[in-house]
């Protein structure tokens, strides 16, 4: 590469604009969530409106990604890092869509009485929240520790989503008449699992940034 410098300090703006983005992903997750157990449909349609912010910024990051390639040429250590951080980019736009799903299934449920307490749901998406701002810390400070901690609190938004399908489940067989709003809040649970999951491919993909190395970490 021509210039070492310019190509790190490149480097380190796309790092903190996939972190901003990850922040404003956390916004749209929290807000969805809040909509949800305040059945507040104008909070559903503020966190879909505000995906299109979500994703313009993504395709900033692509098109920063693209021209440092180009204008750079980097080697392939350099070029790694680079892919990785169009890889993380994509894993957190599909975390905001998802977040737009639950504001989606929100509007669907409406004002109708819900079929029971909305707790585990707040509580997987802080679990999630709490995964991101870890694997976007260990992404930028390319720490592989914490991207394996991280991916292990996975574990934990599994659990409560086996329980939430299960207590569902029991609603359902108890009284069919909820039906569709049953379904509702059992996809909202699997949007929160999924999110977990992009969040561990952060994780992932970090630790071959900087080892060079495929792990799985969803075992």
């Amino acid at each position: 590469m021509a210039n070492r410098s310019s190509f790190d300090k490149s480097l380190s703006e796309l790092r903190e604009d996939i972190k901003h983005m990850a922040g404003m992903t956390r916004d749209a997750l929290t807000t969805s969530v809040v909509s949800l157990k305040q059945q507040d449909m104008a909070l559903a349609e503020e966190v879909i409106q505000n995906d299109k912010a979500i994703n313009a910024f993504e395709e900033k990051i692509n098109e920063k990604a693209i021209l440092l390639i180009a204008k750079e040429q980097p080697l392939a250590t350099d070029l790694r890092k680079i892919i990785v951080s169009l890889k993380i980019s994509s894993d957190i736009e599909r975390i905001a869509d998802f977040a737009v799903n639950v504001a989606k299934a929100t509007k669907r449920i409406g004002d109708a009485e819900l079929v029971k307490p909305i707790i585990h749901i707040p509580q997987m998406a802080d679990l999630v929240n709490k995964m991101l701002t870890q694997a976007i810390d260990a992404y930028k400070y390319e720490d592989t520790k914490l991207a394996i901690d991280s991916s292990k609190i996975d574990d934990e938004v599994d659990a409560l989503y086996k329980e939430s399908i299960t207590e569902l489940i029991d609603i359902a067989t108890e009284d069919n008449t909820h039906m569709e709003q049953i379904m509702q809040l059992a996809m909202i649970c699997r949007y929160l699992e999924r999110s977990g999951d992009h969040v561990t491919n952060i994780s992932e993909n970090t630790i071959y940034m900087v080892k060079g190395i495929k792990t799985d970490l969803n075992t």
